[in-house]
């Protein structure tokens, strides 16, 4: 059993097979059929389980390197779902199975394995308000007067992933991507011709962040006068478009889960008016 970098926690095939009281040649021969078709019975049952709270992913488990081999881990989703079917619809039923699911009817999968663990997610999320609050920290005051941050100026976005359940971090810096794409729409639309020249300021990061360790890191601070236009880009291209295309970057590298990404779009979109995404962003439920 193990926590994923998004915070979700899995077991490995052979320990969804302790679970369930079976030998783990049974897990394996359910998901070494799971994309056959027709589909066996028992494989049809669990991915109609499954389906019903939207998951639509071509393989039940994602591959891990750990302690340099591959596993297969199994999300909580997917493990309820085989739990499920041995528990109720197996014949027989494995008493072990059944046993195991009315212990996690009392007490959810994911703090079963936070527990087991050791994990707590309150201090993951404290470590993210730490990171965000030196960031600020380091920051605040070197902007040159005149002129503003897109740091300072997206901060919402990064109040939202952290209060929704994210971690923003080294690995996770949504103010780059966001800088990344003004940048693009400035020199697209040469707007140093209507609002004036921007300017680099000398930007740190925390010595947590492997950023650190290049002392400075030039950003480029915009004239106030573009503070306006910027804005309604935010909230018209970036927050519209560009944040569900980064998000979904960030639950395909496993940096995010897709129920907290979905969660932190439908936040963000709401706070500036837009109306809620129009589909859920894959993976989520």
């Amino acid at each position: 059993m193990g926590i994923l970098s998004d915070g979700s926690p899995y077991l490995t095939l052979r320990g969804l097979a302790r679970m369930c009281g079976v030998d783990e040649s049974s897990i394996r021969g359910i998901t070494g059929h799971w994309n056959d078709d027709p589909a066996p019975p028992r494989v049809s049952r669990i991915k109609k389980a499954l389906s019903e709270q939207g998951f639509a992913k071509r393989l039940p488990y994602i591959s891990i390197i750990k302690d340099g081999a591959t596993h297969y881990a199994c999300t909580d989703l997917v493990c309820m779902a085989f739990l499920e079917y041995y528990a109720f619809e197996a014949r027989p039923a494995v008493k072990q199975a059944v046993d195991n699911y009315r212990v996690l009817a009392r007490k959810t999968f994911r703090d079963f394995i936070y527990a087991r663990i050791g994990y707590n997610p309150k201090a993951a999320e404290a470590l993210a308000w730490e990171r965000f609050h030196d960031r600020i920290d380091l920051v605040y005051d070197s902007v040159p007067d005149g002129y503003f941050s897109i740091f300072k100026e997206t901060a919402d976005v990064q109040l939202a992933l952290i209060r929704e359940g994210a971690c923003p971090g080294c690995k996770f810096i949504p103010d780059s991507s966001i800088g990344n794409l003004w940048g693009k729409e400035w020199r697209h639309n040469n707007l140093e011709t209507q609002f004036g020249p921007r300017v680099e300021y000398d930007h740190y990061y925390p010595e947590s962040y492997p950023q650190h360790k290049s002392s400075l890191q030039g950003a480029q601070a915009y004239p106030d006068t573009a503070r306006a236009y910027f804005k309604q880009w935010l909230r018209e291209v970036y927050i519209r478009h560009g944040l569900p295309n980064y998000l979904r970057t960030k639950v395909a590298d496993k940096t995010l889960s897709a129920p907290v990404a979905t969660a932190t779009l439908t936040a963000i979109q709401k706070s500036v008016g837009l109306a809620p995404p129009a589909r859920r962003l894959p993976g989520s439920r």
